[in-house]
């Protein structure tokens, strides 16, 4: 194979992997529509967003949140919708529970969701974001 043609093929490689990250850079599941790569949870019929890495104090466990089913291929049109994974929602401190949760298997390994309205945070989410 010459050069050129082994060059294309990893460009073309690179790209479709680049697809696949930006969509799993995102947070890796659950969601609906444009935005399904996006991670979030449900907890008492409120949803959260994964926030990315922050740093936090995890409170005491809450109860289970629910991510919802991620719709990325448009199946979820065709009438079976699969089951949420599930995971254990913690306070987080300095928060309450209407604006963030930290969800994990543990307080050590749990991740920070918090409420979001059109892709923007709460301000002191948001200042927790840019300061860490």
């Amino acid at each position: 194979m010459s050069w050129t043609r082994r060059s294309v093929g990893l460009l073309v490689a690179a790209a479709v992997v680049m697809s696949v990250a930006a969509c799993t850079a995102e947070g890796g599941g659950g969601g609906g529509g444009g935005a399904s790569c996006v991670a979030r949870y449900t907890y008492q019929d409120i949803t959260y967003q994964d926030v990315g890495n922050v740093e936090f104090t995890p409170g005491k466990k809450l109860g289970v949140a629910t991510e919802p089913p991620c719709d990325d291929s448009g199946d979820l049109d065709k009438g079976e919708e699969p089951a949420g994974l599930t995971g254990t929602a913690y306070e987080v401190d300095g928060f309450s529970p209407e604006v963030a949760i930290a969800v994990g298997d543990t307080p050590e390994t749990a991740r920070f969701f918090a409420v979001s309205s059109d892709s923007e945070f709460p301000p002191e989410v948001q200042k927790l974001i840019d300061n860490s």
